[in-house]
């Protein structure tokens, strides 16, 4: 695995160390005062950069109509199962992220992370799923405690990829539409607050139903946030599902992101009929084009068993 980031302008290698130390910190602050041994000997083995900062490919436009700017994509790699739950261990270097970005404008790009243990990233490689075979292919090191290589990857055949593709599709999709059908139902009783809730969950299943079909991988996370900007690498038809033109509109997809937990159990939680049909609008947008990239993703599957006879 290649460990230089020569390839990046000066400014951005400044900003992926900061990076990296900020999960230093924060990740030797959460185990500070360990006192069961599995904590005291958590490590972090490797922080790899992937997507388009590692491959060269990425996109910083923020003065531009759309605003678009990649983000920064990290693998942490960690030696225990039990560290790469994201509530427990993580969540305050998501926090640390977002304000280094958004207030405080220490980052000037916006950071995504997943966290697995190496058996978890290399039982993805040997079971051929695209997304961990791109990150050991394209993926740079910025921080190995040792040189250990992950393992080879053994890529489906294309009748095997064909088959897992469909199966996902064919399980994710569906249950995408019967939670939609679920929010229409809600609104039209008055029941804004599910409403809500299943219009979150429509849009997390279409994302998750995305990344399945096209990657085999998809991050074991509710955040709408982070779902949408993982789903937004692999088709830029997806970065224009969500209209960030004005201040209103922005909040209402957080009303959404919010929705998973503050529908269910908050009662300050509000959100109006106007609201929810505009989402619903762009819900249903999300899910049209997430039934293009899979059917075209599904299609050429389909055509590479047809090559291969």
């Amino acid at each position: 695995m290649r460990t230089e980031i020569d390839h990046l302008p000066a400014n951005k290698q400044r900003e992926l160390e900061r990076v990296l130390q900020l999960i230093f910190e924060e990740f030797e602050d959460a185990f500070a005062l360990a006192r069961h041994e599995w904590k005291k000997a958590g490590r972090i083995l490797k922080v790899v950069l992937y997507g388009s900062y590692a491959r060269g490919g990425w996109v910083d436009e923020p003065h531009t109509a759309k605003g678009y700017k990649s983000d920064y994509d990290l693998l942490i790699v960690v030696n225990d199962k039990r560290l790469t739950d994201r509530v427990k261990y993580w969540a305050k270097l998501d926090d640390r992220l977002s304000r280094e970005y958004g207030i405080a404008g220490a980052i000037r790009t916006p950071v995504n992370f997943i966290v697995h243990t190496l058996q978890e990233v290399n039982d993805g490689l040997a079971h051929g799923r695209y997304f961990f075979i791109d990150v050991a292919k394209d993926g740079i090191a910025l921080y190995q405690s040792d040189d250990t290589p992950f393992h080879q990857p053994k890529p489906k055949t294309p009748k095997q990829a064909l088959a897992m593709a469909r199966e996902y599709f064919e399980e994710w999709y569906p249950s995408a539409n019967k939670r939609f059908n679920g929010a229409k139902f809600h609104i039209s009783e008055g029941n804004l607050k599910d409403a809500a809730f299943d219009l979150h969950q429509t849009a997390e299943r279409l994302y998750h139903c995305a990344l399945l079909v096209v990657t085999f991988y998809t991050p074991h996370v509710h955040n709408l946030g982070f779902l949408r900007t993982q789903a937004e690498r692999l088709d830029r038809r997806l970065t224009y599902v969500w209209p960030l033109d004005n201040r209103k509109q922005r909040a209402m997809f957080e009303k959404l992101k919010e929705a998973y937990v503050k529908a269910r159990y908050s009662k300050h939680y509000r959100i109006s009929e106007e609201e929810l049909t505009w989402l619903g609008e762009r819900v249903e947008e999300l899910g049209q084009i997430v039934h293009e990239i899979c059917s075209e993703r599904i299609a050429e599957l389909e055509a590479k068993v047809g090559t291969v006879g």
